[in-house]
């Protein structure tokens, strides 16, 4: 009995052992803040990232709609945007830009893949969500940390690598690119269900990969896309406080507050506000 006990022990100390590295991690409820992340789900992309063979694949299959993971719509014109792959490199830190073209001279940085290595076999990565979609930390990683094998950390640790960067811009695309819809958000969700149910990443909120202050970049975001959030600390309470989410995109205000009030204001100033339930009511901005 005595044997059977102490060898159960054991078991359950070699079980903790082999926790992945993300189960140590700060693993409180991550959730994107604004509509838009839902047109982009960071664990299929993570998954894409996986499975590729390179950027330029990489970049292709993102856009690509039979594939289905791009259903990012941030303009509203009803088309999904096309994201372009551009890379900087320092050293052995990697960060992976994933940009939409709004306009010539509009740019949103949807998120970064950001790698870094620390020998033969020790990489950290992690995906992580532009705060003006996703909201602040917001991260994608790898359940497992070894990801050495992957065919794309090999392609892009070889030896003479040169950074990718896409040789497409705002009205010219690749020759088999063609614009196409995005789909609801339920039938968005089943259609990645596949890819991201498999279970090799998780979303955390805290950065692993600390040597990414190396490379010198700045998020854009685009003037067509603003985001602000007000998010009262987990654990406070306030009486009467309030929640609200503001996104503007080509002049429409929209305004979400806790309890499901919704207010929508034109350019024009016209106001129309939904409560809980689906009633409208409508008037003119006061001034």
């Amino acid at each position: 009995m005595k044997k059977l006990l102490a060898a159960s022990v054991l078991i359950v100390i070699l079980s903790v052992g082999n926790i992945p590295i993300s189960a140590q991690d700060d693993l409180a409820i991550v959730t994107p803040t604004s509509e838009a992340a839902e047109g982009l789900d960071l664990k299929a992309v993570s998954e894409l990232f996986r499975d590729s063979e390179n950027l330029e694949e990489f970049e292709k299959t993102l856009n690509d709609p039979e594939v289905g993971i791009n259903n990012l719509d941030l303009d509203e014109n009803g088309e999904v945007d096309f994201i372009r792959v551009v890379e900087e490199v320092s050293e052995d830190t990697h960060v992976i830009i994933l940009q939409v073209l709004l306009a010539e001279n509009e740019f949103q940085d949807v998120a970064t893949i950001e790698i870094e290595k620390s020998n033969a076999e020790a990489y950290n990565m992690q995906i992580h969500g532009n705060e003006a979609i996703y909201g602040t930390s917001y991260y994608a990683a790898p359940v497992y940390i070894h990801i050495h094998t992957w065919p794309m950390i090999r392609w892009i640790y070889r030896p003479a690598y040169r950074p990718y960067r896409s040789i497409f811009y705002f009205g010219s695309y690749p020759g088999w690119y063609r614009p196409f819809k995005p789909v609801p958000v339920t039938i968005y969700r089943t259609r990645t269900f596949k890819v991201v149910n498999r279970s090799n990443f998780t979303f955390i909120k805290t950065s692993r990969v600390q040597s990414v202050t190396k490379i010198k970049y700045k998020p854009r975001t685009s003037t067509l896309v603003t985001k602000k959030t007000k998010i009262i600390k987990a654990g406070t309470t306030q009486k009467g406080s309030k929640v609200t989410r503001t996104v503007k995109v080509r002049g429409k205000i929209t305004t979400v507050k806790k309890g499901g009030k919704k207010t929508i204001t034109s350019k024009g100033g016209e106001k129309t506000t939904v409560k809980k339930g689906g009633r409208k009511k409508s008037g003119k901005k006061k001034n």
